[in-house]
């Protein structure tokens, strides 16, 4: 069985090495995302063009100032860079099951 928190370290690689495919790898295809301001992504799909072009232009890349774990459960306290003009602290809750991420909730 994999560890969730490796799952999710290999995610938050990917995403601050701005590649697409191995981000995208990490995630079930019906994975569900809870966005902060509503709008949430179903499907591998639908995080893959949500995502495209941030990680094209590189402007994304994430810090992670603590992290909890609990089951299948892992809670990332982030400080997310290039999403807005300023960093921004964000919790981010992703589950892992059968070795991918199936859930994630962006909280505050």
């Amino acid at each position: 069985m994999t560890d969730p928190r490796e799952v999710v370290e290999q995610q938050l690689a990917a995403y601050n090495s701005h590649d697409l495919d191995a981000f995208a790898a990490t995630y079930a295809e019906d994975v569900l995302v809870n966005r902060r301001h509503g709008n949430p992504l179903q499907g591998r799909q639908a995080l893959r063009d949500t995502y495209a072009g941030q990680f094209a232009e590189g402007r994304c890349r994430a810090e992670i100032l603590g992290r909890l774990t609990e089951g299948d459960w892992v809670v990332d306290h982030e400080l997310a860079h290039g999403v807005a003009d300023e960093p921004i602290r964000v919790l981010v809750a992703y589950r892992v099951r059968e070795g991918l991420i199936d859930r994630v909730d962006f909280l505050g």
